[in-house]
């Protein structure tokens, strides 16, 4: 398992700082600090996340992701892209749930016990030593996000968390963290997605023939 190293990157400019009065400059002012935060991410992190994620795909582990509001629709994105998208001219297999998804479970959980854990309690029956947890909050600090967290980290899984602002309580639990340090949330959520993307594509493309990689769709 890797060691939690995390240090605070370098903080994106706060956006916006001014009210404005056209959307197309507003639009532009989103755009640049857009392009901060991706220039911001720590390429070695997503490297190591790229090595987790395919060494849990070698030995056949589960892969859990998880997130609340916009972050829960990533987490189930990146279930639809794994499940679907990555299998297309690969002999990939991937097992990848979103914990975010099934409301029933997730209404019985935050009703009989506690909204905090509806996360945890869900791993502590599906999840087993050598799978992997992707833990998606942009605060870092969202309750049932860090409980996850622990509870992964208590019970052997590898974990990735995605992160914005400074990082938050998740940032000293995972194993990496793909931390993008910005200060407006549709544009650490958009870098969250993109990140997402970039995972599921990578690891499509790289297992496929090369010369069909021009001549597919991604």
């Amino acid at each position: 398992m890797h060691k939690r190293h995390y240090r605070l990157q370098h903080m994106v400019e706060r956006f916006p700082k001014r009210q404005y009065q056209s959307i197309g400059e507003f639009f532009d002012g989103y755009a640049a600090n857009l392009a901060e935060a991706a220039a911001s991410v720590d390429r070695s992190k997503l490297a190591a996340a790229e090595a987790l994620l395919n060494q849990a795909l070698e030995r056949d582990a589960q892969i859990f992701a998880c997130g609340n509001g916009g972050s829960a629709a990533i987490s189930g994105h990146l279930a639809c892209d794994c499940a679907k998208g990555t299998r297309v001219d690969t002999a990939l297999r991937p097992r990848v749930v979103s914990l975010s998804s099934n409301v029933e479970i997730i209404t019985a959980i935050a009703n009989d016990i506690a909204f905090a854990d509806i996360f945890a309690q869900q791993l502590s029956a599906i999840g087993r030593r050598g799978d992997v947890l992707i833990a998606i909050s942009s605060s870092g600090n969202s309750e049932n996000i860090v409980r996850a967290l622990a509870w992964a980290r208590k019970n052997g899984l590898d974990t990735i968390a995605m992160t914005g602002f400074d990082g938050g309580r998740a940032a000293a639990l995972a194993d990496v963290v793909l931390h993008v340090p910005a200060q407006n949330y549709g544009v650490i959520e958009d870098m969250h997605q993109s990140m997402m993307h970039v995972l599921a594509q990578f690891v499509r493309q790289v297992r496929m023939p090369s010369a069909l990689v021009p001549e597919r769709k991604f």
